[in-house]
Parts: C-alpha cells; sequence; structure tokens
C-alpha cells in the first residue's frame, strides 16, 4: 500500500520560511518524479515544485522561483522543499504527489500540509 506523510507545514509571517517534507511508503519511488502541489481555498489545485527521478532536474511554476527549492532523497524515498520569502498569497493546503512526469498531475498523492502566511 502506497502511502505519503507529509510533516513541516504551520504558520508563519510574511518573510518567513518553512520547510516541508513528505516520506514515501510502500513501494520504491527511485525511477519517478516527485514534488509538490498546492490548493488555496476556493481554488483548483495547482502545480508548485516537480523533481525528476534522479533530482537532475528541477522545475517550478512561477510564482514560486527564486523562493522555494525541491530535493529529493532516494535512499529515505523523501521529498523535501525549502520555501524562503514566503507571501500571504503562499497559504494554501501542500501536497507532496508522485508520478512519472514532474510537472504533471501525479499518481499517488499524501493528505495534505497546511501552510498559513499572515502579513
Amino acid at each position: 500500500q502506497v502511502q505519503l506523510v507529509e510533516s513541516g507545514g504551520g504558520s508563519v509571517q510574511a518573510g518567513g520560511s518553512l520547510r516541508l517534507s513528505c516520506a514515501a511508503s510502500g513501494r520504491p519511488f527511485n525511477s519517478y518524479a516527485m514534488g509538490w502541489f498546492r490548493q488555496a481555498p476556493g481554488k483548483e489545485r495547482e502545480f508548485v515544485a516537480g523533481i525528476t527521478w534522479n533530482g537532475g532536474n528541477t522545475y517550478y511554476a512561477d510564482s514560486v522561483k527564486g523562493r522555494f527549492t525541491i530535493s529529493r532523497d532516494n535512499a529515505k524515498n523523501t521529498v523535501s522543499m525549502q520555501m524562503n520569502s514566503l507571501k500571504p498569497e503562499d497559504t494554501a493546503v501542500y501536497y507532496c504527489g508522485v508520478g512519472p512526469r514532474a510537472t504533471s498531475w501525479y499518481d499517488y498523492w499524501g493528505q495534505g500540509t497546511q501552510v498559513t502566511v499572515s502579513s
């Protein structure tokens, strides 16, 4: 049974930082892309950042480029995302995912973790 568990969400003031982590279990994921989407209230889930199976390529939404950094550890089946210079518009539920492509809808999802940025 595939399971993805996110951690690291919380509440910060604008300009602050958070680090999200996601641990995958149930099968090896070292041949799959991993990444993060987010969903704000009343909006659709949107792509945030993705990383290829070997970490060789990373992709970011324009809104987070230069502020967020994604990384992965295949030995531990984990993906992380360092979020700096957070803005109120980054407030959303962040979902970790695993799939064949780094920027497309994933096959497996975590339960989500809330990130709230206050001004």
